[in-house]
């Protein structure tokens, strides 16, 4: 199993930037697909962006489609999610979750079975 810590949340702006980071440890990161997922309060859980274990596939939401980019750095053993342009309605705690997976990169949150504990993201108007 993969453990998972996210970083980077915060509070800021409309049209603002943040990273987010997942770091990852106790199994051999490059297995694993990675993806982001975020929840708002009185929402459900859902996906923002997936990566395939070594980096090739990227897969996106619709609502961030060219505002967020997600990446890897396998030596690293670290996923980053980089938001552009934030909105309000991208405030939420965001999730990185990992399965181990050569190929494939769910979109479902059933899908993964390891999680970290979130963080934060606030975008005032």
């Amino acid at each position: 199993q993969v453990q998972l810590v996210e970083s980077g949340g915060g509070l800021v702006q409309a049209g603002a930037s943040l990273r987010l980071s997942c770091g990852a440890s106790g199994s051999t990161f490059t297995w694993y697909a990675i993806a982001w997922f975020r929840q708002a309060p009185g929402k459900e859980r859902e996906f923002v962006a997936g990566i395939n274990s070594l980096g090739g596939r990227t897969y996106y939401a619709d609502s961030v489609k060219g505002r967020f980019t997600i990446s890897r750095d396998n030596a690293k053993d670290t996923v980053y999610l980089q938001m552009n342009n934030l909105k309000p309605e991208d405030t939420a705690i965001y999730y990185c979750a990992g399965q181990d997976s050569p190929v494939t990169v769910g979109t479902a949150p059933a899908w993964y079975k390891n999680w970290g504990q979130g963080t934060q993201v606030i975008v005032s108007s």
